[in-house]
This record gives C-alpha cells, structure tokens and sequence, in this order.
C-alpha cells in the first residue's frame, strides 16, 4: 500500500504528535537494535529501516507503511521499520484488531497466558499495560468476560480510532487494504500480524516456511512428516490451523509454518530471513482481500522477495515464479531433470531413480509434485533426502483434499472442498483419468475468470457438471456453450443439496460424484470444512468421521 502524507492545519500540533510517536519508536528501535546480534538473519535491507519524518514546505507529517517490508514512495523518503519485540511494544500505544483465533492467540502471547489458557498468566504479563481490542459486537461479551481491567474492548475499528494507536496487531483475514486501515497508516499507525510478532520474539528458531496458491498445507504435513520419521522435534503449525503464537514458547528442531497471501508479508516485516522457503505455485486467488491479481501476486511473492530466504525452493514449471530473480537466496529448483521430478510413476533426482510413487497414500499427479517440493527442502536443510523418501508412503492425507469418502449404490463420493480456484477443480479432475465425473463447481464469487476451466473442460471433458452457489449462473452460462459440442451432462442448482441430487441423476447409478468447488464457501457456510461435511452428510456418509488435519502442533 503507498505511504501518503497528509497536510497538517497546525504546525505545532503536527510536529507534537510526530516528535511524540518519534521519542517512542526511538525507545524500542534502541533496546531491538541490542537484542537482535544475529545479523546473518536479516534481510540485507533491514538494517537501515526506521521511522522517518519527512518535510516540505507544505505538510509536516509521519509516513509508515501497513507492514510492508519494502520501502513504499510517497513523494518523500519513507521507510518502514521492522516489528517490535513484545518487551520492545513497552510505552506504545497498541491495539488488537480481530477476535478470532488469531486474535485471541494475540492476546494471550501479549497478556502472557502461557499455562492458563485465555486468561491472564500466573507466571506474569509480557505487555501489562492497557490494550484496545476491537471486535464485532457478539465477540465483545466474550472479551469482557475475561475480567482484564486493562482491556478496552470496542465494536468501530473506525479510521480515526486506529489512528490513535502506534501498533495495530490485526488477525490475517482483515485486509491492510482496507478504507480505514489505509487511513491510519497515513497518520502513522503501523499494522502487523501475530506472525510477524513471533518472528520478532523467535529470530533463532530454523524455520521452513510454505505457501502457495494450492498445495501448502499438504505440503507442510508432508514435510513435518518426514522430518518427525527421521526423529526430529518437529512444530508444523501457521495457517494450517494453529496461530504461531499459541506456541510461542514451545520448543523444536524445526518449524514448518504455512503461510497464506495474508501472512506473507509478516515475515517479509520482521527482518527475520527464513532458513527455507517453499513456494508451491502461484494462480490468482484472493483477489476480495488484495484487490488485484497483481497485488495478489506481489504480497504472495513477498516471501521470496523480500523476506529473502537463505534458500528458495520453486517449481521450475509455474511460469510466475521460473521468471523471478532471487539474488539474496539460494534458489533450488524442482520439476526439472537436475533436481527431484516425476518420470511417469517414479520420483527422480538427477539421474538416480528413488522412489515409486505408486504407494503414495495422496492421489494425483499435483500432490507427487509437492513431494518434490518437500524433498527439495529436506536436502536445503542438510538431510538425506533420499534416505527420507520412503517415509512419504506412511503420511495419512489430509481431510477435505480428495479425500474418498466411500461407496454408495454404485457411486463414489470425493470430498474437495478445500478447492477454492477453477485450476484446483481441474487439479482434482485430472486425478481420476477416464473414469465417469460428476463434478459439483460453484461458490462464494471473487471475480476469479473461469473461462481457462471452460476451455480446458472443452478439450477434455468429464461426464457431467454441475453448478451451484452465488457463482453458479455465471459458470454455467460459460459452459452452456461447450456442453453439447464437447458431449458432457450440464446441470444447474441452488445449493450443494439439490447439486448432488442433480450429480446423481446425471451419473445414472454408475461414477464419482466429485465436490471439487473452485470458489470458497462463504456466505453459504462458515468454512470448507463445514461444507466439507455437510457433503459427507448428503451423501451417506458419518461427518463427524472427517478427522481433523493430524499432526499439528510440535512433536
């Protein structure tokens, strides 16, 4: 987001307010400046960051920026400074924003509940003093029940109220981007998430950090997996489904953290350099939270480009990242014939066959992919990646990622739900050759363009689709003039309910209805994992059977 300067009415009350926010960024940037001696961690444009005045003959103000790590121009020079430690947030204004459970783990890590749960920790407070959460109106009686008199807890995150706070911890799903944020950035407020505080606090810990548009969280179980097998303490927590900072005081060998697009930037932010970075693939998504397909991509990238790994692990395949150059990483490549790729059914590296893929508990041709990806990253670290594979054929799969959920009168029922881009839904059908598909597509609507699934589904297509969800009608519309020509069955539904009952009839008592979506479940449902279920439901099958993700957290 660009910095921008805002005139002033008053000389003398603009440069109170700034000489004041100056002296306490000063006192932090001091006592971090002691604390942080590894130097071969940052990032080779951290050091120079501060909070900088600018001046012309028109306006005196402060610039900051909502997180970035980069410097963002707004006429005048202005630098972004890396987050505080919690001990370094002493005598600033803070603030929460967001009451989920990002920002609940927030809270505790500030409060210092390491033992005690939610509440207040018996062992002492990192950050005592007074906190301003905001929250909607049904999580507020929640937050006051806690009996912390000094937490305010208020309902309007307006502009002019997080103006009035220097740091701003806000939870993942609320945009930097959006209206009131921008504004307070303008008057100096910076935003940072609970996961670049736990950089901040953990700059020691050997982290290998995964992202992408699809395939992160297999990618990162497989990797904490294998890692586990080989007998080391390993953490595997992020966006996968555990804050950082519930385990911030835990210890491991190695932490594998999966980042989503609205994480990327944290790490970018706290001038902590990962040991590893693995970027999957990089399609647009999101495009609700970043506004663009080119911001999109540029704060996904932000892991690469301005976190500045020590080594970049990429797939040689996707066009985005393949044209990047990385000069601050050692950048390992996969999915070509020098490193780990497929070779029909075998895992390769180089020249040397190890593995047949064959017995992989995870289908598809994507998912032996990420095992390159989580090989890759095994040998950045210095292991025997070779000697390791093996263990990649006792992984247990992840729930709602085609994940087979069972037979019923002669059709198969296949629970996608986590797929939430039209290249994921085309991932999925890949996976079940020239068997009979009924694949239910259709969501939440992020504006995503889905005539490359159009025109892919032209070329290859299955048995029959059916659309659905507050997208539906635009999909169908787009396949309605390929159905006939290309000879596949086209239906059209409300809701995921009558999308299955249509599936069936269309099937004909043979084949696999297939919940692949392509979009995500907002509005419809609280998450895929709901939507997940409530297929499991409509089909047959026990719901509470769908195990959570296994293995999260440190072991």
């Amino acid at each position: 987001m660009p910095c921008s300067s805002t005139a002033t009415t008053s000389r003398s009350n603009a440069w109170a307010k700034a000489g004041s926010r100056a002296r306490r960024w000063r006192r932090w940037r001091r006592g971090r400046s002691g604390a942080r001696t590894r130097s071969s961690r940052a990032s080779p444009a951290r050091s120079r960051r501060s909070w900088v005045r600018t001046r012309s003959t028109s306006r005196h103000s402060w610039c900051s920026t909502t997180g970035t790590a980069s410097p963002r121009r707004c006429g005048n020079a202005c630098v972004s400074a890396s987050p505080p430690s919690i001990a370094q947030l002493a005598g600033l204004r803070v603030a929460l924003w967001g009451w989920g459970r990002e920002g609940r783990a927030a809270y505790a890590a500030l409060r210092g509940a390491r033992e005690s749960g939610i509440g207040i920790g018996e062992s002492g407070e990192r950050f005592p003093a007074r906190l301003t959460l905001f929250c909607t109106a049904a999580e507020a009686e929640e937050a006051r029940a806690l009996g912390d008199g000094a937490l305010l807890v208020e309902t309007e995150a307006s502009a002019e109220r997080l103006s009035a706070f220097d740091v701003v911890v806000k939870s993942p799903g609320i945009s930097p981007y959006r209206p009131e944020a921008v504004a307070a950035a303008a008057q100096g407020t910076r935003f940072i998430g609970g996961t670049a505080l736990w950089f901040a606090q953990r700059p020691d810990a050997r982290t290998i950090c995964v992202t992408g548009t699809k395939g992160k969280s297999t990618t990162s179980a497989l990797l904490a997996h294998i890692l586990r097998a080989a007998g080391h303490r390993t953490a595997l927590t992020g966006n996968i489904g555990q804050p950082l900072l519930e385990l911030l005081d835990g210890e491991a060998t190695f932490w594998v953290i999966e980042l989503s697009s609205y994480q990327t930037r944290d790490v970018a932010a706290s001038g902590v350099r990962p040991d590893v970075a693995v970027v999957t693939n990089v399609f647009p998504e999101h495009l609700d939270w970043h506004g663009s397909e080119a911001r999109y991509v540029v704060d996904k990238l932000a892991l690469l480009t301005e976190a500045h790994p020590r080594v970049a692990v990429l797939d040689a395949n996707d066009a985005t990242l393949s044209a990047l150059a990385l000069p601050d990483s050692d950048v390992r490549w996969f999915g070509r014939a020098d490193g780990w790729h497929l070779r029909g059914e075998a895992l390769w590296r180089g020249d040397e066959a190890v593995l047949d893929t064959r017995g992989l508990p995870v289908p598809g041709r994507h998912n032996r992919g990420n095992l390159c990806a989580v090989l890759a990253a095994i040998e950045a670290l210095g292991l025997d990646a070779k000697a390791l594979a093996p263990h990649a054929l006792t992984f247990q799969p992840l729930p709602h990622r085609l994940q087979t959920l069972g037979t019923r009168d002669g059709v198969a029922y296949v629970n996608d739900s986590i797929s939430t881009t039209p290249h994921a839904s085309l991932a999925a059908l890949d996976v079940f050759g020239d068997r009979r598909v009924a694949i239910l597509v259709g969501g939440h609507d992020r504006g995503l363009d889905w005539q490359p699934f159009v025109e892919a589904i032209g070329a290859r297509p299955p048995a029959a689709i059916v659309t659905m969800g507050q997208n539906g009608p635009r999909i169908h519309a787009l396949l309605s003039g390929v159905a006939g020509r290309a000879g596949f069955g086209l239906g059209q539904a409300v809701d995921l309910g009558e999308a299955v009952a249509r599936a069936q009839d269309l099937l004909g008592g043979e084949g696999v209805v297939l919940l692949s979506p392509g979009a995500p479940s907002f509005g419809a449902y609280r998450d895929y994992n709901a939507r997940g279920r409530h297929f499991a439901a409509l089909a047959g099958f026990d719901p509470e059977a769908i195990a959570a993700i296994p293995g999260i957290g440190i072991a």
